[in-house]
């Protein structure tokens, strides 16, 4: 099976990790794609420092996100990949896992509720709104 692992840095994506170690039967025969997906900088950002200066940055954010978590999942012997890109991550998270061909999605939630939903939005609740594949959350 291929998993696909929306990682944004936080607690939650950390639990979600550790939920797919103590679950590794799920990734037996199978592929584990780390996403991390960066919020674009406002273009004018873009003009004033210049395009290589914005890439370095998004490279450079997406590594301290990415580098920790294959190190964990590293220490399994899984087959693991990493990938990052620049969009809305609701959107790109559903995006990736359609090029990937990903039989399922896993992120961790923050779980703020209703209340918080409404209010901040949910990248998992986006996720799960436009996903064609299971999406397993880990709150």
């Amino acid at each position: 099976m291929k998993i696909l692992l929306a990682a944004d840095g936080s607690e939650c994506t950390k639990k979600a990790a550790a939920y797919l170690m103590t679950h590794q039967a799920m990734l037996e025969g199978g592929e584990l794609v780390i996403l991390h997906v960066q919020p674009a900088l406002p273009p004018r950002v873009e003009g004033f420092v210049g395009h290589q200066t914005v890439a370095d940055y998004h490279r450079d954010e997406a590594a301290k996100v990415l580098e920790p978590i294959k190190t964990f999942v590293g220490r399994h012997e899984l087959n693991v990949r990493t990938r990052w890109v620049v969009g809305r991550p609701a959107h790109e998270i559903v995006n990736v896992a359609r090029e990937e061909g990903a039989h399922m999605i896993v992120m961790g939630t923050h779980g703020y509720g209703m209340i918080g939903r409404a209010l901040m939005g949910s990248v998992a609740q986006g996720v799960i709104a436009q996903s064609d594949v299971p999406v397993l959350l880990v709150q």
